[in-house]
Protein backbone atom coordinates (compact mmCIF):
# COMPACT_ATOMS: atom_id res chain seq x y z
CA UNK A 1 0.00 0.00 0.00
CA UNK A 2 0.96 3.61 -0.49
CA UNK A 3 0.61 5.15 2.97
CA UNK A 4 1.02 8.72 4.20
CA UNK A 5 1.63 9.19 7.93
CA UNK A 6 0.53 12.50 9.43
CA UNK A 7 2.64 13.18 12.53
CA UNK A 8 4.16 15.99 14.61
CA UNK A 9 1.69 18.84 14.32
CA UNK A 10 1.21 21.89 16.49
CA UNK A 11 -0.25 20.59 19.77
CA UNK A 12 1.44 20.24 23.15
CA UNK A 13 1.77 16.54 22.31
CA UNK A 14 3.98 17.24 19.28
CA UNK A 15 7.07 15.45 20.64
CA UNK A 16 5.12 12.28 21.38
CA UNK A 17 3.49 12.42 17.96
CA UNK A 18 6.87 12.70 16.24
CA UNK A 19 8.14 9.59 18.00
CA UNK A 20 4.89 7.67 17.37
CA UNK A 21 4.79 8.65 13.71
CA UNK A 22 8.39 7.69 13.10
CA UNK A 23 7.86 4.29 14.71
CA UNK A 24 4.71 3.65 12.66
CA UNK A 25 6.31 4.81 9.41
CA UNK A 26 9.38 2.64 9.83
CA UNK A 27 7.36 -0.44 10.81
CA UNK A 28 5.13 -0.08 7.75
CA UNK A 29 8.09 0.46 5.46
CA UNK A 30 9.78 -2.65 6.85
CA UNK A 31 6.65 -4.62 5.96
CA UNK A 32 6.99 -3.55 2.33
CA UNK A 33 4.69 -0.55 2.13
CA UNK A 34 5.49 2.69 0.30
CA UNK A 35 5.51 5.20 3.16
CA UNK A 36 5.97 8.96 3.36
CA UNK A 37 5.54 11.10 6.52
CA UNK A 38 4.15 14.64 6.56
CA UNK A 39 4.40 17.05 9.51
CA UNK A 40 1.70 19.76 9.26
CA UNK A 41 3.84 22.10 11.36
CA UNK A 42 6.55 21.97 8.72
CA UNK A 43 4.34 22.43 5.67
CA UNK A 44 3.67 19.92 2.93
CA UNK A 45 7.18 18.51 2.43
CA UNK A 46 7.21 14.73 2.93
CA UNK A 47 10.05 12.71 4.40
CA UNK A 48 10.86 9.05 3.89
CA UNK A 49 10.14 6.59 6.68
CA UNK A 50 13.76 5.60 7.22
CA UNK A 51 14.98 9.20 7.20
CA UNK A 52 12.25 10.21 9.64
CA UNK A 53 13.18 7.34 11.94
CA UNK A 54 16.44 9.01 12.94
CA UNK A 55 16.96 9.85 16.63
CA UNK A 56 13.81 11.13 18.30
CA UNK A 57 13.58 12.37 21.86
CA UNK A 58 10.62 13.33 24.04
CA UNK A 59 11.60 16.20 26.31
CA UNK A 60 10.60 16.03 29.99
CA UNK A 61 8.24 18.99 29.46
CA UNK A 62 5.63 19.24 26.70
CA UNK A 63 6.39 21.77 23.93
CA UNK A 64 4.51 25.02 23.59
CA UNK A 65 1.39 24.92 21.43
CA UNK A 66 1.98 26.37 17.97
CA UNK A 67 -0.61 28.41 16.12
CA UNK A 68 0.21 28.22 12.40
CA UNK A 69 -3.07 28.72 10.57
CA UNK A 70 -3.58 26.68 7.43
CA UNK A 71 -0.86 24.15 8.21
CA UNK A 72 -3.29 21.24 8.45
CA UNK A 73 -4.88 22.19 5.12
CA UNK A 74 -1.49 22.30 3.40
CA UNK A 75 -0.58 18.89 4.81
CA UNK A 76 -3.81 17.28 3.62
CA UNK A 77 -3.39 18.85 0.19
CA UNK A 78 0.21 17.65 -0.13
CA UNK A 79 1.06 15.27 -2.95
CA UNK A 80 2.12 12.60 -0.43
CA UNK A 81 -1.33 12.59 1.19
CA UNK A 82 -3.39 13.02 -1.96
CA UNK A 83 -1.64 10.12 -3.70
CA UNK A 84 -1.86 7.77 -0.70
CA UNK A 85 -4.26 4.86 -0.52
CA UNK A 86 -4.43 5.26 3.27
CA UNK A 87 -3.56 8.16 5.58
CA UNK A 88 -2.26 6.98 8.95
CA UNK A 89 -3.21 9.67 11.47
CA UNK A 90 -0.58 9.89 14.21
CA UNK A 91 -1.29 13.47 15.29
CA UNK A 92 -1.84 13.41 19.05
CA UNK A 93 -4.02 16.15 20.53
CA UNK A 94 -5.15 19.43 18.98
CA UNK A 95 -6.51 19.44 15.44
CA UNK A 96 -5.15 15.94 14.84
CA UNK A 97 -7.42 14.30 17.38
CA UNK A 98 -10.44 16.59 17.70
CA UNK A 99 -12.04 15.85 14.33
CA UNK A 100 -10.43 18.70 12.37
CA UNK A 101 -7.91 16.62 10.39
CA UNK A 102 -10.51 13.91 10.03
CA UNK A 103 -12.94 16.42 8.50
CA UNK A 104 -10.32 17.67 6.06
CA UNK A 105 -9.51 14.12 5.03
CA UNK A 106 -13.22 13.40 4.55
CA UNK A 107 -13.54 16.44 2.28
CA UNK A 108 -10.48 15.32 0.35
CA UNK A 109 -12.01 11.88 -0.13
CA UNK A 110 -9.14 10.10 1.64
CA UNK A 111 -9.35 6.92 3.69
CA UNK A 112 -7.71 7.35 7.08
CA UNK A 113 -7.03 5.37 10.23
CA UNK A 114 -8.96 5.61 13.46
CA UNK A 115 -12.20 7.33 14.36
CA UNK A 116 -14.21 9.72 12.26
CA UNK A 117 -15.10 13.37 12.80
CA UNK A 118 -17.84 13.07 15.43
CA UNK A 119 -16.22 10.32 17.49
CA UNK A 120 -12.90 12.19 17.50
CA UNK A 121 -14.57 15.41 18.63
CA UNK A 122 -16.62 13.69 21.34
CA UNK A 123 -13.70 11.72 22.75
CA UNK A 124 -11.41 14.75 22.77
CA UNK A 125 -14.00 16.82 24.65
CA UNK A 126 -13.86 15.29 28.13
CA UNK A 127 -17.16 16.79 29.27
CA UNK A 128 -18.99 15.61 26.14
CA UNK A 129 -17.56 12.10 26.44
CA UNK A 130 -18.55 11.94 30.12
CA UNK A 131 -22.13 12.82 29.20
CA UNK A 132 -22.13 9.95 26.70
CA UNK A 133 -20.54 7.52 29.19
CA UNK A 134 -23.14 8.39 31.81
CA UNK A 135 -25.92 7.80 29.29
CA UNK A 136 -24.71 4.23 28.63
CA UNK A 137 -24.09 3.47 32.33
CA UNK A 138 -20.29 3.41 32.21
CA UNK A 139 -19.21 4.90 35.58
CA UNK A 140 -17.08 8.04 35.33
CA UNK A 141 -15.90 10.42 38.08
CA UNK A 142 -18.17 13.36 38.94
CA UNK A 143 -17.23 16.64 37.26
CA UNK A 144 -17.89 20.35 36.88
CA UNK A 145 -16.58 22.75 34.25
CA UNK A 146 -14.97 26.16 34.71
CA UNK A 147 -15.26 28.49 31.74
CA UNK A 148 -12.21 30.71 31.40
CA UNK A 149 -12.56 34.49 31.20
CA UNK A 150 -11.10 34.55 27.69
CA UNK A 151 -13.81 32.13 26.56
CA UNK A 152 -16.53 34.38 27.93
CA UNK A 153 -14.91 37.42 26.32
CA UNK A 154 -14.81 35.62 22.97
CA UNK A 155 -18.51 34.85 23.18
CA UNK A 156 -17.81 31.11 23.31
CA UNK A 157 -17.12 30.92 19.56
CA UNK A 158 -15.86 27.60 18.28
CA UNK A 159 -14.81 24.48 20.13
CA UNK A 160 -16.58 23.06 23.14
CA UNK A 161 -19.86 24.80 24.00
CA UNK A 162 -20.44 26.85 27.14
CA UNK A 163 -23.46 26.00 29.30
CA UNK A 164 -25.36 27.95 31.93
CA UNK A 165 -24.21 25.48 34.62
CA UNK A 166 -20.54 26.26 33.91
CA UNK A 167 -18.63 27.99 36.69
CA UNK A 168 -16.34 30.96 36.59
CA UNK A 169 -13.05 30.74 38.45
CA UNK A 170 -14.47 32.47 41.54
CA UNK A 171 -17.07 29.72 41.86
CA UNK A 172 -14.65 26.81 41.47
CA UNK A 173 -13.97 26.40 45.19
CA UNK A 174 -17.69 26.07 45.84
CA UNK A 175 -17.87 22.98 43.62
CA UNK A 176 -15.20 21.05 45.52
CA UNK A 177 -17.56 19.73 48.20
CA UNK A 178 -19.96 18.56 45.48
CA UNK A 179 -17.06 16.57 44.01
CA UNK A 180 -16.23 14.90 47.32
CA UNK A 181 -13.70 17.37 48.72
CA UNK A 182 -9.96 17.62 48.20
CA UNK A 183 -7.99 16.28 46.50
CA UNK A 184 -9.61 16.94 43.12
CA UNK A 185 -8.26 16.71 39.59
CA UNK A 186 -8.06 19.90 37.53
CA UNK A 187 -7.29 19.52 33.84
CA UNK A 188 -7.96 21.02 30.41
CA UNK A 189 -11.23 19.83 28.92
CA UNK A 190 -9.67 18.88 25.59
CA UNK A 191 -6.04 17.94 26.06
CA UNK A 192 -4.13 14.67 26.39
CA UNK A 193 -0.95 13.22 27.90
CA UNK A 194 -1.87 14.83 31.28
CA UNK A 195 -0.70 18.19 29.87
CA UNK A 196 -1.95 20.99 32.12
CA UNK A 197 -3.27 18.53 34.73
CA UNK A 198 -2.91 19.09 38.49
CA UNK A 199 -4.03 17.05 41.47
CA UNK A 200 -5.18 19.84 43.78
CA UNK A 201 -4.84 19.09 47.49
CA UNK A 202 -6.17 22.33 49.03
CA UNK A 203 -7.89 25.61 48.16
CA UNK A 204 -4.58 27.49 47.83
CA UNK A 205 -3.62 25.28 44.89
CA UNK A 206 -6.96 25.58 43.12
CA UNK A 207 -6.70 28.94 41.34
CA UNK A 208 -3.16 28.30 39.99
CA UNK A 209 -4.26 24.87 38.76
CA UNK A 210 -7.27 26.32 36.94
CA UNK A 211 -5.06 29.02 35.42
CA UNK A 212 -2.58 26.40 34.18
CA UNK A 213 -5.28 24.24 32.63
CA UNK A 214 -6.85 27.31 30.97
CA UNK A 215 -3.60 27.85 29.07
CA UNK A 216 -4.44 24.73 27.09
CA UNK A 217 -8.23 24.83 26.83
CA UNK A 218 -11.20 27.18 26.70
CA UNK A 219 -12.80 25.05 29.43
CA UNK A 220 -11.32 23.51 32.57
CA UNK A 221 -12.60 20.25 34.02
CA UNK A 222 -12.84 19.79 37.80
CA UNK A 223 -13.11 16.08 38.54
CA UNK A 224 -13.46 13.88 41.60
CA UNK A 225 -10.11 12.31 42.40
CA UNK A 226 -10.26 8.51 42.43
CA UNK A 227 -7.43 7.00 44.47
CA UNK A 228 -6.31 3.53 43.50
CA UNK A 229 -4.86 1.77 40.46
CA UNK A 230 -4.30 3.01 36.90
CA UNK A 231 -5.66 0.61 34.26
CA UNK A 232 -6.27 0.82 30.53
CA UNK A 233 -7.95 -1.27 27.83
CA UNK A 234 -7.05 -1.10 24.15
CA UNK A 235 -9.74 -1.86 21.58
CA UNK A 236 -8.62 -3.15 18.19
CA UNK A 237 -11.14 -3.85 15.45
CA UNK A 238 -13.99 -4.33 17.90
CA UNK A 239 -12.00 -6.61 20.21
CA UNK A 240 -10.82 -5.63 23.71
CA UNK A 241 -7.17 -6.51 24.29
CA UNK A 242 -5.75 -7.55 27.69
CA UNK A 243 -5.93 -4.99 30.50
CA UNK A 244 -2.70 -3.10 31.22
CA UNK A 245 -1.84 -1.76 34.68
CA UNK A 246 0.44 1.25 35.03
CA UNK A 247 2.28 1.90 38.30
CA UNK A 248 4.16 5.23 38.07
CA UNK A 249 7.15 5.30 40.39
CA UNK A 250 6.36 8.92 41.31
CA UNK A 251 2.83 7.93 42.31
CA UNK A 252 1.34 10.16 39.60
CA UNK A 253 1.12 9.12 35.94
CA UNK A 254 2.10 12.53 34.58
CA UNK A 255 3.81 13.51 31.32
CA UNK A 256 7.27 12.52 32.57
CA UNK A 257 6.04 9.19 33.96
CA UNK A 258 4.35 8.41 30.63
CA UNK A 259 7.31 9.09 28.39
CA UNK A 260 10.44 8.84 30.52
CA UNK A 261 12.24 5.51 30.52
CA UNK A 262 12.02 3.49 33.74
CA UNK A 263 9.56 6.00 35.22
CA UNK A 264 6.65 3.53 35.43
CA UNK A 265 6.13 -0.21 35.83
CA UNK A 266 3.73 -1.87 33.39
CA UNK A 267 1.94 -5.19 33.89
CA UNK A 268 0.11 -6.88 31.03
CA UNK A 269 -2.17 -8.65 31.53
CA UNK A 270 -2.93 -6.76 34.74
CA UNK A 271 -2.97 -8.88 37.88
CA UNK A 272 -6.67 -8.52 38.61
CA UNK A 273 -9.53 -11.05 38.95
CA UNK A 274 -10.83 -12.40 35.64
CA UNK A 275 -14.33 -11.09 36.39
CA UNK A 276 -12.98 -7.56 36.86
CA UNK A 277 -10.93 -7.80 33.67
CA UNK A 278 -14.07 -8.81 31.78
CA UNK A 279 -15.95 -5.88 33.33
CA UNK A 280 -13.26 -3.43 32.22
CA UNK A 281 -13.22 -4.86 28.71
CA UNK A 282 -17.00 -4.72 28.45
CA UNK A 283 -16.98 -1.09 29.63
CA UNK A 284 -14.29 -0.21 27.09
CA UNK A 285 -16.29 -1.78 24.25
CA UNK A 286 -19.41 0.05 25.40
CA UNK A 287 -17.56 3.38 25.51
CA UNK A 288 -15.96 2.68 22.11
CA UNK A 289 -19.35 1.98 20.54
CA UNK A 290 -21.25 4.79 22.29
CA UNK A 291 -18.72 7.41 21.19
CA UNK A 292 -18.82 6.04 17.66
CA UNK A 293 -15.14 5.07 17.54
CA UNK A 294 -13.77 2.87 14.81
CA UNK A 295 -10.55 1.00 14.07
CA UNK A 296 -8.78 1.25 17.38
CA UNK A 297 -8.69 3.31 20.56
CA UNK A 298 -7.60 3.13 24.20
CA UNK A 299 -9.95 3.51 27.17
CA UNK A 300 -8.44 4.61 30.49
CA UNK A 301 -9.68 3.72 33.98
CA UNK A 302 -9.03 4.33 37.65
CA UNK A 303 -9.82 1.42 39.98
CA UNK A 304 -10.90 2.57 43.44
CA UNK A 305 -9.68 0.82 46.63
CA UNK A 306 -13.18 -0.68 46.86
CA UNK A 307 -12.63 -2.32 43.48
CA UNK A 308 -14.98 -0.08 41.46
CA UNK A 309 -13.69 0.99 38.01
CA UNK A 310 -14.22 4.56 36.80
CA UNK A 311 -13.75 5.35 33.13
CA UNK A 312 -11.73 8.53 32.63
CA UNK A 313 -11.68 8.91 28.85
CA UNK A 314 -11.19 7.29 25.46
CA UNK A 315 -8.16 8.13 23.32
CA UNK A 316 -8.81 7.91 19.58
CA UNK A 317 -5.16 8.44 18.52
CA UNK A 318 -3.26 6.63 21.27
CA UNK A 319 0.53 6.70 21.41
CA UNK A 320 2.73 4.33 19.42
CA UNK A 321 6.06 4.89 21.18
CA UNK A 322 8.16 2.09 22.66
CA UNK A 323 6.44 2.70 26.01
CA UNK A 324 2.92 2.99 24.60
CA UNK A 325 0.09 0.90 25.94
CA UNK A 326 -1.72 -0.27 22.80
CA UNK A 327 1.38 -2.02 21.36
CA UNK A 328 2.00 -3.53 24.81
CA UNK A 329 -1.52 -4.97 24.97
CA UNK A 330 -1.30 -6.24 21.39
CA UNK A 331 2.01 -7.96 22.12
CA UNK A 332 0.34 -9.83 24.99
CA UNK A 333 -1.87 -11.64 22.45
CA UNK A 334 0.96 -12.24 19.97
CA UNK A 335 0.48 -9.22 17.71
CA UNK A 336 3.85 -7.60 17.00
CA UNK A 337 4.21 -3.87 16.37
CA UNK A 338 4.54 -4.19 12.60
CA UNK A 339 1.48 -6.41 12.35
CA UNK A 340 -0.45 -4.07 14.64
CA UNK A 341 0.08 -0.92 12.57
CA UNK A 342 -0.51 -2.84 9.34
CA UNK A 343 -3.84 -4.08 10.72
CA UNK A 344 -4.82 -0.53 11.64
CA UNK A 345 -3.95 0.69 8.14
CA UNK A 346 -5.85 -2.19 6.53
CA UNK A 347 -8.94 -1.49 8.64
CA UNK A 348 -9.03 2.00 7.14
CA UNK A 349 -9.48 0.43 3.70
CA UNK A 350 -12.33 -1.75 4.96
Amino acid sequence: MRIAVLYGGTSAERDVSLVSGRAVGLALAERGHDVLLVDPAEGDTPIGAREAAAAAVIDPDPPAVRHESGSAIAAVQSEAVMSAEVVFVMLHGGTGEDGTIQGLLELAGKRYTGSGVLASALAMDKRASKVVLKEVYVPTPKWRVVTSERTLAAGARGGSPTFSVDLDIDEAAGAVEELGGYPIVVKPNDQGSTVGLTIVKDEQQLAPAVKLAAEYSRHVLLETYIPGRELTVAVLGGEALPVVEIAPKSGFYDYESKYGKDMSVYTCPAEIPALLADQLKAGALTAFAALGCRGYARVDYRLSPAGKPYCLEANTVPGMTELSLVPMAAAAVGIGFGELVERIATMALE
